[in-house]
């Protein structure tokens, strides 16, 4: 969402339950595309593709689904509740390729390795960004894919009237001007780098608590705009904002990273070229712009994920009708 956090990450996720998600997926996925391929080399192997539980992922994950059924793979989604649940799962191979945020991503492999308290590898350099994930990766028996331009980065919003009263543009200005804050989100941001700690960190932003209602959720744009909390936790391409009544406050000392958005696969289980190639058609295809659209056709009119990812592919001819 880095959560995004916006990605994410962009990536950010919402709150966990993950004992029974997990379990749950168990049986799902994990069969050696080697097994299962044509003499063509193309694939024929059952995908799992993980998704996080917001709108975006859900898209990219159904994105991902789409190309790779066209190219012959058997693939499904599996929505669970954050990164916290899948990417032990996508290590494990019952998940076999999930969207990411490089930024996001890199920094959760980092604690993971180094701990609590090791030093940020992430920046604002996609190039730099991708090399450390890539090696962060590699031990896990993961592989990240190259990164496209589509961008999604965490981003914090407060209504218009809050920012009007305390004269807010920025990040910066929160912190500076005292106020205590709720910030509606999913309860990991109490924890991740990119969330609290960091606006407490880099902006002195005096974070009261937070309220678990999800990243960028109906629910927690709608806590934000009834004023039981003051910030939320939502993504640069979140398309509905303004029906909310909401603004996003300028992360002017660049406390995101570059969240680019990119697949990440088992290399064992679903590591081959065919593969890979199947997803670089969405990876290249995919833009900014076309995120916040395909967001709005999900969160506004109330379109289905699968619905609006099929018509994406097919417009930009990367799947037959």
């Amino acid at each position: 969402m880095n959560s995004r956090t916006r990605r994410a990450r962009r990536m950010a996720g919402a709150a966990t339950a993950v004992v029974a998600l997990t379990a749950g997926l168990s049986a799902c996925g994990g069969d050696s595309l080697e097994d299962d391929k044509g003499s063509d080399g193309g694939g024929k192997g059952k995908i799992v593709v993980g998704s996080a539980r917001f709108t975006e992922q859900k898209v990219l994950a159904e994105l991902y689904a789409g190309v790779l059924r066209d190219a012959g793979y058997d693939a499904s989604v599996k929505t669970v509740q954050n990164r916290e649940v899948y990417e032990p799962e996508l290590k494990k191979g019952t998940i076999d390729v999930a969207p990411e945020y490089a930024a996001t991503l890199t920094e959760f492999l980092n604690l993971k390795k180094n701990g609590a308290d090791a030093k940020p590898v992430a920046s604002s350099d996609l190039d730099a960004t991708y090399g450390e994930l890539t090696e962060l990766a590699e031990p896990r028996g993961l592989k990240a894919l190259p990164p496209g331009a589509a961008v999604d980065q965490n981003a914090f919003a407060v209504t218009s009237e809050y920012a009007k009263k305390h004269k807010l543009k920025t990040l910066s200005d929160l912190g500076k001007s005292g106020e205590k804050v709720r910030i509606a989100a999913g309860d990991e941001c109490e924890t991740r780098p990119f969330c609290a700690p960091g606006l407490k960190k880099k902006y002195g932003i005096d974070v009261a608590g937070i309220d678990p209602k999800g990243v960028g959720t109906t629910q927690s744009k709608q806590a934000v705009k009834n004023g039981t909390d003051q910030l939320v936790l939502t993504t640069t391409t979140d398309a509905t904002l303004k029906n909310f009544g909401l603004v996003i406050l300028e992360d002017d000392k660049k406390l995101q990273n570059a969240d680019n958005i990119l697949p990440v696969v088992n290399a064992k289980e679903a590591g081959d070229k065919k593969l890979a190639e199947a997803l670089a058609k969405v990876t290249k295809a995919l833009t900014t712009d076309d995120l916040i659209e395909l967001n709005r056709k999900v969160d506004e009119e109330r379109q289905k994920e699968a619905d609006v990812a099929k018509e994406y592919l097919e417009s930009k001819g990367l799947i037959e009708k």
